[in-house]
């Protein structure tokens, strides 16, 4: 009998062992077959088989399109990006070849607009300094970068959470707010799927040339408990004033009562044109 209940307990320690060295992929490196994708991180090495072990046969530049053939299901997690190896192929002048790249040298999402190429994806994690538990944290780095061809014209970047934080993403080109000499608005959003999991938005204007990223939004709620939201009133907003851009916070937590408690406030940044600062 002794027996038995040590073999059980040595499987449910398998079990549980098995569980937390489970790799998973984040779900903004998902990306279709037989769609296009750009490289973000610079000279990506292609292999010839899913794994970082397999034999290196070429390396693309940022902004190369690739056409995802097949999406692999080996994974790799370095830091906190988790993604699956893809088999795509590539074209270089007039040769055709095919390999493979691991999700997290992809674009998470890329736009083109006045014959500009804007990039947003993920370069690598690093440890942050929590202030308020003197701990450090493993924070991902998120980057955009502006391209013509395959020549870099600038690149910003900024923290955009944890693992737990990459189950969407959106990327999009908005107006230039009326903000002065700006030329428009990069909005790049990261978010996570379960309730009480913050999501980040991060607006980016460009203007001469130059990416100029804007303080991070960031939001999280848990169903009716509570909420912490973050926006920007810009120029063209209700509310918004000229050569400025308002930042509003807005939280509520339910007491034991069940009523709601509200704060909100907000600070003005000033637009001069070329830079911003707090009033």
């Amino acid at each position: 009998m002794k027996t038995l209940w040590t073999a059980l307990l040595l499987l449910m320690l398998q079990f549980f062992s098995a569980q937390e060295n489970e790799v998973y992929a984040d779900g903004i490196f998902g990306f279709e077959e037989n769609k296009s994708q750009k490289i973000f991180t610079d000279w990506t090495r292609i292999r010839k088989e899913p794994n970082v072990k397999s034999q290196v046969i070429d390396s693309l530049q940022t902004n190369q399109q690739v056409l995802i053939l097949k999406k692999e299901e080996t994974i790799l997690r370095l830091g906190e990006r988790g993604a699956n190896w893809y088999r795509i192929s590539y074209q270089k002048g007039d040769v055709t070849s095919e390999g493979y790249v691991w999700g997290g040298n992809l674009s998470v999402g890329y736009r083109n607009k006045n014959g500009y190429d804007f990039l947003f994806g993920l370069s690598k994690t690093v440890d942050r300094k929590n202030k308020e538990v003197t701990t450090f944290e493993k924070q991902n780095i998120a980057g955009i970068k502006v391209m013509e061809g395959n020549m870099l014209v600038d690149e910003v970047y900024f923290d955009t959470g944890k693992g737990e934080e990459l189950s969407y993403a959106t990327f999009n080109i908005e107006s230039n707010h009326k903000l002065q000499n700006v030329e428009l608005t990069l909005k790049a959003l990261v978010s996570g799927e379960a309730c009480g999991i913050a999501s980040y938005d991060q607006y980016v204007l460009f203007k001469d040339k130059k990416l100029i990223a804007l303080p991070q939004l960031m939001n999280v709620g848990d169903a009716d408990v509570f909420y912490h939201s973050e926006q920007y009133i810009f120029p063209n907003d209700k509310g918004g004033i000229p050569d400025a851009f308002i930042f509003k916070v807005e939280e509520m937590e339910k007491d034991d009562k069940d009523r709601e408690k509200k704060k909100r406030s907000s600070k003005t940044y000033l637009w001069n044109g070329s830079s911003y600062r707090l009033k």
